[in-house]
């Protein structure tokens, strides 16, 4: 799924690095080395032995600024895999997001009816405030957090991205 923005189509990589000090410092370098934006970044340990880690990034730009970016990370020594998921076919992405929303009477009301719809669950609650919980796309969490700035929104906290291929293979 590429979706195009005013800066190209936006791209999620699925990066497969050994778990080691430094090696997210060298990836993220190169992006602002070359004025590459990071739009989302979200770093795992992967495998047992925690040998490895996937590091999963979104950006956009142009097909030969993608295909550029891609190049230089699979130059770096400790990156084992760079992975285009949107030219991988169907991936499935989900970011959480943590929205906290103060407010009384129909303000309290409205959030929690709003929450409702979205499939948001409070996870904290206090007289003058919840903490919701928000799983789903970007888009989702986005719309979410805009109609909770109606009803008082406070803060949130998101994780960025998280992605992986459909089917049976794995990266």
């Amino acid at each position: 799924m590429k979706i195009k923005t005013e800066a190209g189509e936006r791209h999620v990589l699925a990066v497969t690095v050994d778990n080691e000090a430094g090696i997210l410092a060298k990836i993220t370098g190169l992006f602002s080395a070359r004025g590459y934006n990071i739009e989302s970044l979200t770093v795992a340990d992967i495998s047992a032995d925690h040998a490895l880690s996937r590091i999963t990034i979104v950006t956009n730009g142009p097909p030969p600024v993608i295909d550029q970016i891609i190049a230089q990370l699979d130059r770096l020594v400790p990156v084992h895999s760079v992975t285009d998921l949107a030219d991988g076919g169907a991936h499935v992405e989900r970011e959480i997001a943590l929205v906290k929303v103060a407010g009384t009477g129909d303000k309290r009301i409205e959030a929690l009816r709003l929450a409702d719809v979205f499939r948001a669950k409070v996870v904290d609650t206090t007289l003058s405030s919840f903490i919701f919980e928000i799983t789903g796309t970007s888009d989702k969490v986005d719309r979410f957090i805009a109609l909770m700035r109606e009803c008082g929104l406070v803060e949130v906290g998101r994780t960025g991205v998280v992605a992986i291929g459909r089917g049976s293979e794995a990266l």
